[in-house]
């Protein structure tokens, strides 16, 4: 697929493991790194939210193996996919474990390397573009603009069990980030936004949900944080979703370059 010796990238090794960000969706918005491990795999350990035309890239003898989490729904325990990353590079495999997104932005990578480094495999972490950077800017919001926020703060929408996630200091988000980027939010959308008005955001200020993201079914709803949960469900906006909160929701208007080439 790509030159990997001109570009100097690194031997996937046999019984190594390469936890890798696939990007929020667009195929194109693979690192070359991602590229160079979906090209030589043995076996494939893929998320839920992993593109069908991303795991289309496997060569054809290559093993899939689904291990998608999502809130609130029945998904193989973290421990088991742990330990299936370890057997398999036991067993001699190169074994890619790609994830949506980035792996180590609410992808539990960071528990995964943990588990891989206790048993003494070799593994690599190769970054993605995370849904809440490379998903708005499908949608023409930037997440930071030097005449709006100069802060922006990521939260999970939601804890293991789906409920909102307890430990989040809600009124400290409220004060101190001028824009909040919700990731898998949509669930929640209405008991957070209530937390974020109660300590202090306007009711009207400006919501974007993200559905599908950078995908051919992707769709935007621009509402206010008093309405977006309403607004969402009258819509049948779908999951996943990324959600910013804040001013930098109205440059859409003008940066809907997806609008422009459609």
């Amino acid at each position: 697929m790509i030159d990997s010796a001109r570009l100097g990238l690194p031997d996937f090794t046999p019984g190594s493991v390469w936890l890798v960000g696939a990007g929020p969706g667009d195929p194109g918005l693979l690192s070359a790194l991602a590229l160079h491990a979906l090209d030589r795999a043995d076996v494939v350990v893929y998320d839920a939210l992993v593109d069908p035309r991303i795991l289309a890239l496997a060569p054809a003898g290559a093993q899939l193996d689904y291990a998608g989490k999502r809130g609130g729904r029945p998904s193989p325990s973290q421990p088991d996919i742990s330990a299936r990353l370890i057997r398999l590079a036991r067993e001699g495999r190169r074994v890619l474990r790609l994830k949506g997104g980035d792996p180590c932005v609410f992808g539990r990578g960071g528990e995964e390397a943990l588990a891989l480094a206790e048993a003494a495999i070799p593994f690599r972490i190769v970054p993605g573009i995370t849904a809440g950077i490379g998903g708005l800017a499908y949608a023409g919001i930037p997440v930071t603009h030097r005449d709006i926020n100069s802060a922006v703060t990521f939260v999970t929408g939601h804890s293991s069990g789906g409920a909102v996630p307890n430990g989040i200091d809600w009124e400290a988000i409220a004060r101190g980030s001028p824009v909040v980027v919700l990731y898998m939010g949509l669930r929640q959308l209405g008991a957070i936004a209530a937390r974020l008005i109660a300590a202090g955001r306007r009711a009207d200020e400006p919501v974007a949900i993200v559905s599908k993201a950078t995908t051919p079914a992707q769709r935007v709803l621009v509402t206010s944080l008093a309405k977006a949960a309403a607004a969402a469900a009258e819509a049948g906006i779908e999951g996943p979703t990324i959600i910013a909160v804040g001013e930098v929701v109205r440059l859409r208007a003008a940066l809907d370059w997806i609008g422009e080439v459609a």
